[in-house]
């Protein structure tokens, strides 16, 4: 074993983990959002003496969170891939629109959406014995409403991937992921300071997951919570699709052949 060519093995890989701050995100980005996430949830879970359902409301929290996340994800990993297998010239050379695009990346989406929320119902069930469709009927206009901010997200991380192209690929992850611990998944909104209080009411996904843990601990459905989650969806949804179009407008404008 020769220590020089150890050594350039290390300055290679160090050199393109300094490339850019988003290559630095594995060392800071990752570890912080762990940390506020289940830093806060653990703190919440210390002032829970008598909880019953409290198994059932961080499991509930989890299943529900995978679908945001999914749906903040998967629209610009389908981007991702057409860079990846340098597809993304011959794709939109063709009568394709990016309208139709859109709609079949979304379909493809919802499809692999009831597969991940179905399985991970399973596992819960088998392994923990705990229904997380206890809420009953109105999972399904909360899953819609969670699904609705994932794709917002997703298409502003899209919009930064199809202008910058590879360097900011892990926008399609991290995205999601940046508002969790805004978003009250696994605890009330109380536990939050103040500051941090304000972003989460701006936040559709904050209503559902307050209005969830309403439903298991009242048994009533918050109907109020759920509409302003739809509103807010709707605005933050229709101006990220036009983000996105009006950011691969310009870059098919500059040369959608640079992003390869």
């Amino acid at each position: 074993m020769r220590f020089a060519r150890v050594k350039g093995v290390f300055f290679r890989y160090l050199y393109t983990a300094l490339k850019g701050p988003q290559q630095l995100s594995d060392l800071f980005y990752w570890p912080l959002v762990d940390i506020l996430l289940w830093g806060l949830t653990s703190v919440w879970i210390q002032t829970q003496h008598t909880a019953p359902n409290l198994p059932l409301i961080l499991m509930t929290g989890l299943i529900f969170w995978q679908i945001t996340w999914r749906g903040s994800a998967d629209i610009a990993v389908s981007l991702l891939h057409e860079f990846w297998h340098r597809n993304l010239i011959n794709l939109f050379s063709t009568p394709l629109k990016i309208s139709e695009w859109i709609f079949g990346v979304l379909l493809l989406c919802l499809c692999k959406l009831v597969i991940t929320v179905a399985f991970g119902s399973l596992v819960v069930y088998l392994l923990y014995s705990l229904n997380v469709f206890t809420v009953g009927w109105e999972f399904i206009p909360f899953a819609v409403s969670l699904l609705l901010f994932g794709w917002t997200l997703s298409f502003i991380s899209s919009s930064a991937i199809i202008y910058w192209g590879h360097q900011v690929e892990m926008f399609a992850w991290m995205m999601g992921f940046l508002f969790a611990p805004f978003s009250a998944v696994f605890y009330p909104i109380e536990i939050l300071p103040a500051w941090a209080q304000t972003i989460s009411w701006c936040l559709p996904t904050t209503y559902i997951f307050e209005g969830m843990r309403s439903i298991l601990s009242t048994g009533s459905f918050p109907w109020h919570y759920f509409w302003v989650s739809l509103l807010l969806n709707g605005l933050y949804l229709s101006l990220s699709i036009v983000l996105f179009k009006y950011m691969f407008e310009k870059s098919r404008a500059k040369g959608l052949a640079r992003l390869e």
